[in-house]
Parts: structure tokens; C-alpha cells; sequence
């Protein structure tokens, strides 16, 4: 890692209304270097990046590309590639009805006639050398979320950028991938690129960068090398809290095994995307599916909610036969379903927070029977609160709050319908640990205290085994065990997955 600074940003403000949404932040960024960026949701990472990156404008504040005296002018995504930035988001921003090399050439062709055939070359060998499994003229949507993810950092890195953003790249990829990813990391640092890493994963922080910059509520709180400051201190920096108080991270209650009570039962249950499975759930039973990713947890939730195209198998509800073709059947029922993709299953970007918040149970009540302003005010009100959704308003677009406060509106979208039974995807995916660990409480008050049954999907095994009772393990779409009481440890379920004896 190189002293030479490649980058500089001095006094950032910008506001929106009723939020002061970055307040006199510094940040620097040497030659060579993995800087990590970290907070909670809402702390001002992705403001930041927006503007270092002109999607948004600064009210004020310096930026100064390496030695240079002359503030740079960056004022839209076009002078910042200019400038030699180049972004990866947490949410993938490419066209799915493109090819793979469409997405990673597009906007970059100078001739009007553009030679597919030699930029179709040009990407296959891109992907090759970044081992990504995917064609160059295969379409974008015929990818997994973890490829896409990987062909939008390769469209990154072949722009030959100075300085390049990764906003959560790992989130949608597997412990083998992530590998590959820092791989390429550390090559492009040898070669004098310096990165910005933000991500939620603490453990990768460590592994990978070299100095951490911590934000809170729109503030800088400090620079330090990563070496010399401690994981618990990091947590207590971006939560504002004393180390003291952070003795529930590890341990956030008891794990809720339910009632007698089967609350749902499928034999059998097949899918357009899920083989025939088995499975049921306890009344304020927490329990979860696990595996490797593609391994298809996501697809057999999907099935039960009726998100696919049901093939077959029996289903009763609370003892009696049901037909679930829909995810309005399974809303009928009494199943709720937070997906694991939030930008496109979950939240309708250009609507309100309140509007997105109501949607759900406005379905169930029928859009001929529209619920009152003032019921709609008092239901979001009520949530808003109850879940500490961050918003400047209940009429803000959901679109402008960050990633954990979008997911905390649709994880209240389905409270405000009192479901039965509750299946959450990901519900922690790409955001802050203190948004995580209320997440996880409320998960097991909502078991214990309202009964709830709940399946929780998580790619970390700890917070699996913090939450869950039972874990029911897949591998390649099969179901390859069944983990409870003292199994429960990630040795068992690494064991399992494996192949190895229960």
C-alpha cells in the first residue's frame, strides 16, 4: 500500500428535505489501497458514494483527485468515469434483458456501428480471466443474482478506473466467490488502484481492507488502520455505544421451538423452480433453511408462498387442506413473504414510504375497498415507529431511504397484516449490524410473545444458529438433513451440507 493520496474529499455536506443527510465528512483515499467504508444504514455511506460519484450533488465540501490543487468536477456518473471512479452498487443496475456483454460494453461504443462480434470476443475473455461462469452472449435475467453481481464488477474493472467502488459486491455471493473477488481485489490494488469497500460483513472488513473509515448519523467519526482497531470497537464506533453495552451481540435470547401446533404442512411440494420437498412449522416455531447459495433455500420458500408456478404436492393449513397456487392464496392463508431480492420483489421504488408500507394488507382488504387516509396515517405511524424506520416523512419515496430502513418498511408491510405464518429471506441482507440485531429480536419476540411461526433465511450460519431451532439443510435443491437442539452448531451444518453424517 502506497502514502500517495488518489483521492481527497474534505467537508462534505448535503441535505434533503428534513434530513441532513451528510454533515462535514472527510474521507481519503491512498494509491493502492483497500479502504473500507462502514456504518449503520442511514450513517451516510451511500450518500457519500453518490456524491464522489455525481448521482448526487454536494451543498458544499471539496473533492480532489490525487495530487491535483483543482477541485474536481464531478456533477453526473459521466465525469466520474471521466475522472477514473468507477462504481459497483449493492442493488445491480443492469439491463436483465441484455447480454452479458451488452451490459459490460454498453454506453462505451464511439461507432455508431457497433462490432458485436469483437466486443462478444473481447468479453469472453474478460469473464474467463475473472473465472465468471457466464457466456458473453448469454442474457443478463438467464444469470444467478451472484453472477450478475460479478458481470457488473467485470464491466467495472475493464474501464481501467483509478478509483473503484464496491457497495455490498459480496452480498449476493457465495464463500468460494467471495475468494475469487478478493482475488481480484488484491490484484488491482498491486497494480495502484485504491478501492472503497463498504459491506456489513465485519469478518470480510477484516480480512481484506487496510484502513476502516466510520460514519454515524451523517458525521465522520474517524479514520483508523485496520490492524489497530479492534472488531468490538468498530461495532461500538458505528453504533454509538460503549463496549459495555454491546454484551447482547452474541447472544440476543432464547431460540423459540414452538408449540405441538403444525401451523403448515407440505409432502411432496414441487415447483417450476424447487424439486418435491417435505416440510412443516410449529406454531412460534423459528426455524430456517440453509445451504450453499443455489442451493435452493429461496426456491422451496417461493413454493410455499405460490411466487412459482406450482407443480404439485398437498398442503394443509392449520390441519386442513389447502390450495396454494398464488401468493394471494398464501396471503388468504395467513402467509406472509419478505423475498430475498428487495429491489424486485419487494419494494415499488417511486411510492411512498406509506404507500409501500399499506400495500399488502390494501390487497388483502380488495382495491375496491380502499382504507382511509387517516387509517393508512395512523397504520404507518404505528410502525414507523414501533420499527424505527428512519424517513424524513411518510410521503418520502422509498426509493431515497436507505437499504435497512426499505427493508424494515416491507418486513412492516407484512406485520400490518398479523400473518400466521411469516417467511423472511434475507431479511438482514446488506445491512448494519444494530439493524441486525433488532431484526433478530423481534424475530424471536414475535415467535414467543405473538406465536408467530417464522422460517428465516440468512447466508451466515451464525445468525442462523442464534435465531433458528431447526435447520433444515439442502443441497443442489434436495433436502440432505435436518439440524435441532445440541446439532445445532456450524460444524454440523458445514458437516451436512458437505455430505457428511448428521
Amino acid at each position: 500500500m502506497s502514502d500517495d493520496v488518489i483521492l481527497t474529499m474534505r467537508g462534505i455536506c448535503k441535505q434533503f428535505p428534513g434530513t441532513k443527510a451528510l454533515n462535514n465528512v472527510d474521507f481519503t483515499l491512498r494509491k493502492g489501497e483497500i479502504h473500507a467504508l462502514m456504518g449503520e444504514n442511514g450513517a451516510g455511506k451511500s450518500t457519500l458514494i453518490k456524491v464522489l460519484t455525481g448521482v448526487y450533488l454536494k451543498d458544499s465540501g471539496s473533492i480532489r483527485i490525487g495530487d491535483s490543487t483543482k477541485e474536481a468536477r464531478i456533477t453526473s456518473p459521466k465525469s466520474a468515469q471521466k475522472a477514473g471512479i468507477s462504481t459497483v452498487y449493492q442493488e445491480i443496475t443492469l439491463c436483465p434483458n441484455l447480454t452479458v456483454a451488452e451490459n459490460i460494453y454498453i454506453g462505451r461504443t464511439k461507432s455508431p456501428f457497433t462490432n458485436w462480434s469483437g466486443y462478444n470476443k473481447k468479453a469472453t475473455k474478460l469473464l474467463s480471466s475473472l473465472n465468471i461462469p457466464a457466456r458473453a452472449k448469454q442474457e443478463l435475467t438467464q444469470c444467478s443474482l451472484a453472477v450478475q453481481q460479478m458481470v457488473a464488477i467485470a464491466r467495472a474493472v475493464d474501464m481501467k478506473c483509478k478509483v473503484l467502488i464496491l457497495d455490498e459486491p459480496t452480498s449476493s455471493l457465495d464463500e468460494k466467490e467471495v475468494e475469487m473477488l478478493f482475488g481480484l481485489m488484491r490484484d488491482l490494488q498491486a497494480r495502484g488502484v485504491g478501492l472503497i469497500f463498504v459491506t456489513h460483513f465485519l469478518e470480510q472488513v477484516y480480512k481484506i481492507s487496510d484502513r476502516i473509515t466510520v460514519l454515524r448519523n451523517g458525521e465522520l467519526v474517524g479514520e483508523y488502520a485496520t490492524s489497530e482497531l479492534p472488531q468490538v470497537e468498530l461495532i461500538a464506533k458505528m453504533m454509538g455505544k460503549d463496549l459495555k453495552d454491546l454484551k447482547d451481540i452474541d447472544q440476543i435470547g432464547h431460540k423459540s421451538v414452538g408449540s405441538d401446533e403444525i401451523v403448515y404442512k407440505a409432502d411432496g411440494l414441487a415447483s417450476s423452480e424447487s424439486k418435491p420437498f417435505d416440510f412443516d412449522i410449529k406454531r412460534g416455531e423459528v426455524n430456517g433453511f440453509t445451504g450453499l447459495l443455489g442451493s435452493g433455500r429461496s426456491e422451496c420458500v417461493r413454493a410455499i408462498f405460490g411466487a412459482d408456478h406450482v407443480l404439485g404436492g398437498k398442503v394443509s393449513v392449520k390441519g386442513e387442506p389447502a390450495r396454494i397456487a398464488s401468493p394471494h392464496d398464501a396471503m388468504k392463508h395467513g402467509i406472509g413473504y419478505l423475498a430475498e431480492d428487495r429491489k424486485r420483489d419487494g419494494i415499488i421504488a417511486d411510492l411512498s414510504v406509506q404507500e409501500n408500507l399499506i400495500l399488502a394488507l390494501q390487497v388483502m382488504k380488495g382495491f375496491f375497498k380502499p382504507m382511509s387516509k387517516a387509517q393508512a396515517k395512523r397504520f404507518t405511524e404505528e410502525y414507523v415507529k414501533a420499527l424505527q424506520i428512519k424517513t424524513a416523512s411518510l410521503d418520502t419515496p422509498i426509493k431515497s431511504l436507505s437499504g435497512g430502513n426499505q427493508q424494515k418498511v416491507i418486513l412492516a408491510r407484512w406485520l400490518l397484516t398479523h400473518p400466521d405464518y411469516l417467511i423472511l429471506d434475507e431479511p438482514t441482507r446488506g445491512i448494519d449490524v444494530g439493524t441486525k440485531l433488532e431484526i433478530q429480536k423481534l424475530v424471536l419476540k414475535l415467535a414467543e410473545e405473538e406465536h408467530m411461526s417464522i422460517t428465516f433465511i440468512s447466508s451466515e450460519i451464525e445468525e442462523m444458529l442464534r435465531t433458528c431451532s431447526r435447520l433444515i439443510v439442502m443441497r443442489d435443491r434436495n433436502i440432505v438433513g435436518e439440524l435441532s437442539g445440541d446439532k445445532l452448531t456450524q460444524a454440523h451444518v458445514m458437516n451436512t451440507i458437505a455430505g457428511g453424517e448428521q
